[in-house]
C-alpha cells in the first residue's frame, strides 16, 4: 500500500466514514498532515506522490514539532493539536499497515509540550465599544461589522460558526435567537438582545436596498460568503484601528476567540452560573469552562486587595483582609440551584456594546 493511497484512506474512510468527524474538524487534520508532509518533501528533496513511508522516523517528527515553533511561529498548545493530530494518522497507518507498529510505538512516545497556564486574553466593554466605534455606519462593509462584532461579543461563537451562519439561523420574533451550529454539529440557541437584533436587521435591509443577496449571513466586499480566515483578519484590523483611540488596546492582539473569552468572563461577572455559561459557549466539559471562573474569582480578589479595610476601633494594626476562595459545598449549592443568566442594568452605560440576556 502506497504512502498516498494510506494518506488518502486515512481521511475519506477511517476520518469521514468511520469516525463520522465534522468538515471542520477533518480540515484541521488535514492542515496537519499537509504540513508534514511539505515539511518531509523540504526534507528528502522528494515529490509528495514519491514519499515512502519508511521515510517517516520519530526524529522526523520532533524536528517537524520544532519547526513549527521556531519557523512558524507556533504556539506550544497548537504544536501539541498538531502532535494529536500526528499519533491519530500514525494509529491509522499501524491498524493497516502491522509493519508500521513499531514506527507507531514511538511516535505515540512522544510526549506533550508543558503549557505554563495562563489566563485567556479577554477585553472590558469599554474596549469592545472602542472596537465598536471604528466602522463607518454610513457604508455596507461598516453596517456588516457592526452586526458581526455585535453577534460575536454577545454569542461567544466560535470564527467557524459565525462563518457557517445563514440567514435562516436567525429568529426575528420575539424571543430573537441565533442558531449556532459547533463541533460535531451540535447546535445551541443563543438570545439576541434589541441592540444585536437591529444591528443585523439592518445590515440585511441594506444589502437587500444595493440588490446582494445571498443565504449567507456574513458576506466578503465580493459578495461571496466570508471565511473564517477572512472574519479573523477583519477583526485584527478593527482591533488595530481601535487602538488609537484606546491605550489599553495597544500592543494586544485581539482576535475573534479574544471575544469568546471576553463574554465568558463577563457572563460570571454578572452573576451567571457557571453551567448555563457552558451552555452558552456550547463546551463539552465544564473543565474548559471553569478557566473563566478561576479568572473571575481572582478578578475580584485583586480589586479587593485594593480595598482599605475597616477601621474596628480596637488599638493596634488593624488586620489585614484575607480573601477567601468560595466553599465547595456553596459553589456545588449555586449549580444545584440553577441560577440563571443575569445581565447587569449598566452593561451597556457608555459602551453601545449588547450584552447578552436569558431567556
Amino acid at each position: 500500500m502506497t504512502f498516498s493511497h494510506l494518506v488518502t484512506t486515512f481521511f475519506q474512510n477511517h476520518l469521514a466514514a468511520e469516525r463520522g468527524l465534522s468538515a471542520n474538524t477533518i480540515g484541521s487534520y488535514s492542515d496537519c498532515i499537509k504540513l508534514l508532509i511539505h515539511f518531509a518533501c523540504a526534507r528528502f528533496a522528494q515529490q509528495p506522490e514519491n514519499l515512502d513511508i519508511g521515510q517517516f522516523s520519530r526524529e522526523l517528527v520532533i524536528d517537524f514539532l520544532d519547526d513549527l515553533e521556531s519557523s512558524r511561529q507556533n504556539t506550544a498548545a497548537t504544536r501539541n493539536q498538531r502532535l494529536a493530530a500526528i499519533k491519530t494518522f500514525f494509529h491509522f497507518l499501524a491498524g493497516n499497515a502491522p509493519e508500521l507498529m513499531h514506527l507507531n510505538e514511538t511516535i505515540q512516545a512522544i510526549r506533550q509540550k508543558k503549557i505554563e497556564h495562563a489566563p485567556p486574553p479577554s477585553m472590558t466593554l469599554d474596549e469592545v465599544g472602542a472596537i465598536l466605534a471604528v466602522p463607518d455606519p454610513c457604508r455596507l462593509l461598516g453596517v456588516r461589522d457592526i452586526a458581526l462584532v455585535q453577534l460575536m461579543y454577545q454569542s461567544g461563537g466560535r470564527v467557524q460558526e459565525l462563518a457557517d451562519l445563514r440567514i435562516r439561523d436567525l429568529r426575528f420574533e420575539t424571543p430573537a435567537t441565533v442558531t449556532l451550529t459547533g463541533k460535531g454539529n451540535k447546535t445551541r440557541v443563543i438570545p439576541l438582545r434589541e441592540e444585536t437584533l437591529a444591528a443585523l436587521t439592518h445590515y440585511l435591509e441594506y444589502r437587500e436596498q444595493i440588490g446582494l443577496h445571498s443565504e449567507h449571513l456574513f458576506l466578503s466586499i465580493k459578495g461571496q460568503p466570508m471565511t473564517r480566515f477572512g472574519i479573523w483578519r477583519r477583526i485584527e484590523k478593527l482591533a488595530t484601528e481601535a487602538a488609537c483611540h484606546c491605550p489599553s488596546l495597544q500592543g494586544r492582539r485581539i482576535t475573534p476567540h479574544v471575544f469568546r473569552h471576553t463574554i465568558a468572563l463577563h457572563l460570571l461577572e454578572s452573576g451567571s452560573d457557571i453551567v448555563l455559561v457552558q451552555e452558552w459557549l456550547g463546551h463539552a466539559d465544564l473543565r474548559t469552562t471553569s478557566q473563566y471562573l478561576e479568572v473571575s474569582i481572582e478578578r475580584k480578589r485583586a480589586a479587593l486587595e485594593k480595598v482599605p479595610p475597616p477601621e474596628d476601633g480596637r488599638e493596634g494594626p488593624a488586620e489585614s483582609a484575607q480573601w477567601k476562595q468560595p466553599g465547595l459545598m456553596a459553589f456545588l449549592t449555586k449549580l444545584s440551584r440553577g441560577v440563571m443568566l443575569r445581565t447587569p442594568a449598566s452593561a451597556t452605560r457608555n459602551t453601545g456594546v449588547a450584552m447578552p440576556c436569558a431567556t
